[in-house]
């Protein structure tokens, strides 16, 4: 009896130690398998990879479209990443090539925080006309000497000279609770530096009337990327003092109460894809996607033409009677000085 307990207390211990030895095992595969876990498969490795190339690719300029004629610089959202980009863009491009870059995509320097992605030219044209999407010639034009037309549909404003394209640049005009008046003007009066009936702290560096009741007029202003004006139509600076020196303004009456003659003529026309893409970001699809046709161009211009050229004569015989004028003022003799007795 007793041999038979110590062999069956035997067994007993046996067994207990293999089922310890194998607990240990089990748990010993367990943490084999937990560590593992954390260790990349070739295949997660690769993934991994390719999740960082992603994150890299975001601060290196993305390739040019196929198109031939624009490219994409994408500019993530990251400040850090964000920052870097415009580090990258700082030194790929010279200061007169972001004026370009940032002007087809109706920006300023100031406001280039905005964009997420910047339209840019394959070959860049500090003149800005190879990408005009004016006509370049518009035969209705012929014989007016001095146009300007402003697209609120692509944001941006074209000068046309006895009917050939002279310059074109970008514009902001009114928001949508503010949007800019339409049709047929004529500029008015300009004053090198303005203030802003809405803000007096509102500076307007050349400011041009063009609706005189409204107080309606282009001048230098932000460019923010999208129509964000109170009813004005804001420029970049160089733009804003070329458009003050080319544009005749009005002619008034003595006294100043009535108008003589009436300054150049003005066409703003259209309406914003307001809540849509923006139009020049179509030019990454479609080079020519805001292009104005000539047709499109004279249909506008036409109806209008008639008005356009007799104001213009009426103004050419206003200013000439005044040189005139001066001229007979300036040879009459002058009136001798009499001398008390």
């Amino acid at each position: 009896m007793n041999i038979f307990v110590k062999k069956s207390f035997l067994y007993a211990s046996l067994c207990a130690l293999l089922l310890v030895s194998c607990k240990k095992e089990i748990e010993k595969i367990s943490d084999t398998f937990k560590d593992t876990s954390s260790i990349e498969t070739p295949a997660e490795k690769q993934d991994s990879i390719k999740k960082d190339s992603v994150v890299q690719k975001e601060s290196i300029p993305a390739p040019m479209k196929d198109n031939g004629f624009y490219g994409a610089f994408i500019l993530p959202k990251d400040k850090k990443l964000r920052d870097s980009m415009f580090s990258v863009f700082s030194k790929q491009y010279t200061e007169k090539e972001r004026y370009v870059i940032l002007a087809l995509n109706r920006l300023d320097s100031k406001n280039k925080w905005n964009a997420d992605t910047l339209v840019v030219p394959v070959k860049i044209d500090s003149t800005l006309m190879s990408y005009s999407p004016f006509p370049a010639q518009l035969d209705v034009l012929s014989p007016v000497k001095k146009f300007v037309v402003f697209s609120y549909p692509i944001q941006a404003y074209g000068v046309y000279s006895n009917g050939t394209l002279v310059k074109w640049g970008p514009t902001s005009m009114g928001k949508k609770a503010a949007k800019t008046k339409t049709g047929l003007t004529f500029a008015n009066w300009k004053k090198k530096l303005a203030i802003s009936t809405v803000s007096s702290e509102w500076k307007l560096p050349y400011n041009f009337n063009i609706f005189n009741h409204d107080g309606i007029g282009w001048h230098q202003y932000d460019l923010p990327g999208y129509p964000a004006s109170h009813s004005c139509l804001r420029l970049l600076m160089k733009d804003a003092q070329w458009l003050y020196s080319y544009a005749d303004t009005w002619v008034l009456n003595p006294g100043g109460a009535t108008t003589k003659a009436k300054g150049t003529p003005v066409l703003v026309y259209g309406d914003y894809p307001w809540g849509k893409r923006k139009p020049w970001r179509k030019l990454l699809d479609d080079p020519n996607a805001n292009n104005i046709s000539v047709e499109e161009m004279t249909k506008m211009i036409e109806p209008n033409i008639e008005k356009i050229v007799q104001e213009q004569d009426n103004r050419e015989k206003v200013v000439d009677s005044i040189k005139a004028a001066k001229a007979v003022l300036e040879q009459m003799p002058e009136t001798p000085k009499t001398v008390e007795p």
